[in-house]
């Protein structure tokens, strides 16, 4: 069976090949494999922030009713997957999150300061419409320009792109052949697409906002180069896995 996502019976193995064209001394080619690293990157479950409608950032937030439904179907679906470790953001929903996606796992866990979600300052548990109000040109970037956005006493979108993206290539490269999950946040995620689609960072807008518990595959070669498999999979909140 090719590397990808499978039917949640199946376990997902944690060394995934890619058949490429080798050429020798003598005429000829032949085939031959190089084993791939594969990154499973997986947003938190619901929380109450997420309802509330105010901006949650980097402040910590208790999971929704929803959100701890959400987990029980991640965790079923993350069966079928293996992953040699597990890291994640130190807030406590990505935590939550990660203990799901663990359960019938078992792997190390190690918490990540540079994976967490954006800190935006006075932003920060302020309501959307009243952001809106008080920070019209913030707002506007946030929107239409997000690569040039910073918050009041907050930290820049360039900031956390190169944290996110440093911290993300470093993992990669300390699993190379293996496979590793990561569990972040929608803004984090966001800009870590970005860079896995090849994509320069002025480009950002163009990410999609990942859904609560999604997941995204992506599968490195030996030379660090992303190939995305899939993006924002919350098929297991519908009640449906992607074949």
């Amino acid at each position: 069976m090719p590397c990808g996502t499978t039917p949640s019976a199946i376990r997902v193995s944690a060394r995934c090949f890619k058949k490429i064209k080798c050429f020798g001394a003598n005429p000829g080619h032949f085939s031959c494999e190089v084993r791939m690293t594969r990154l499973y990157l997986i947003r938190h479950a619901e929380t109450l922030g997420n309802l509330s409608g105010e901006f949650q950032g980097s402040t910590d937030c208790e999971l929704s009713e929803r959100g701890v439904d959400q987990l029980e179907k991640l965790s079923e679906r993350a069966r079928a997957f293996e992953f040699e470790k597990l890291y994640v953001s130190p807030l406590t929903r990505a935590q939550r999150t990660a203990q799901a996606v663990n359960r019938h796992h078992g792997a190390p866990c190690e918490t990540l300061a540079e994976i967490s979600e954006i800190n935006c300052g006075a932003w920060e548990r302020q309501p959307w419409t009243a952001l809106a109000e008080r920070y019209p040109d913030e707002m506007r970037l946030w929107r239409e320009a997000p690569h040039d956005f910073l918050s009041p006493q907050g930290e820049s979108m360039r900031e956390v792109y190169d944290r996110m993206t440093g911290a993300l290539a470093r993992v990669v490269r300390a699993h190379q052949g293996k496979s590793v999950a990561v569990v972040s946040h929608g803004c984090a995620i966001r800009n870590a697409l970005c860079w896995l689609h090849g994509l320069p960072f002025e480009r950002l807008c163009e990410m999609p906002w990942v859904h609560n518990t999604s997941i995204t595959c992506v599968d490195f070669d030996d030379e660090m180069r992303p190939h995305v498999v899939f993006e924002d999979d919350y098929a297991h909140v519908i009640g449906m896995v992607k074949l």
